[in-house]
């Protein structure tokens, strides 16, 4: 079975592509999401549970700003010249991945002050809602099609080849 690019670097140089990576944007995510429940639930506007998240969140899309000028450079753009994609699934994974930067620097963007500085509190809390949000759907996306054999979404014979239906397979 083959791999897609995201699990390719998630796999090589362990464990440390795995903890620069995937550990600690999602940690920092995670962080966030699970603050941000008891922040919404109980209208928190100072505290410690505000502190963490708000931190969090800056960290995360400052960190993650990196991960993805990096991964731009050293992975996108050499894959794209050298023609090398595994298909839509590849694709899929690694583009959703990088998706993460919108909803990771718009929560740090957001608490720093960048963007919504003349925003109420309920709008402030709503657009840092929907961001953590964002977030999960396009990280679950890039974990999900990142995990799948590049060849299923391919069609013809090497996802046949890749399901254990191509020839001289038992059926």
């Amino acid at each position: 079975m083959s791999m897609t690019h995201y699990m390719e670097l998630l796999a090589t140089n362990q464990p440390w592509h795995l903890i620069l990576f995937m550990a600690v944007p999602v940690i920092l995510a995670e962080t966030v999401a699970i603050t941000e429940l008891f922040i919404l639930l109980h209208r928190l506007r100072a505290g410690p549970l505000v502190a963490i998240n708000r931190t969090a969140s800056i960290a995360g899309g400052i960190y993650f700003t990196g991960v993805f000028v990096y991964l731009i450079i050293n992975a996108v753009l050499p894959i794209t010249r050298a023609g090398e994609w595994r298909g839509p699934a590849d694709v899929i994974a690694v583009g959703s991945y990088l998706l993460g930067i919108v909803p990771l620097l718009g929560l740090a963007l957001i608490d720093l002050g960048v963007i919504g500085r003349g925003w109420t509190h309920e709008r402030r809390l709503a657009r840092h809602a929907l961001m953590v949000a964002l977030f999960l759907v396009v990280a679950h996306i890039a974990m999900i099609f990142g995990m799948l054999d590049p060849a299923v979404l391919q069609g013809g014979a090497a996802a046949a080849d890749a399901m254990g239906h191509g020839m001289g397979h038992a059926h």
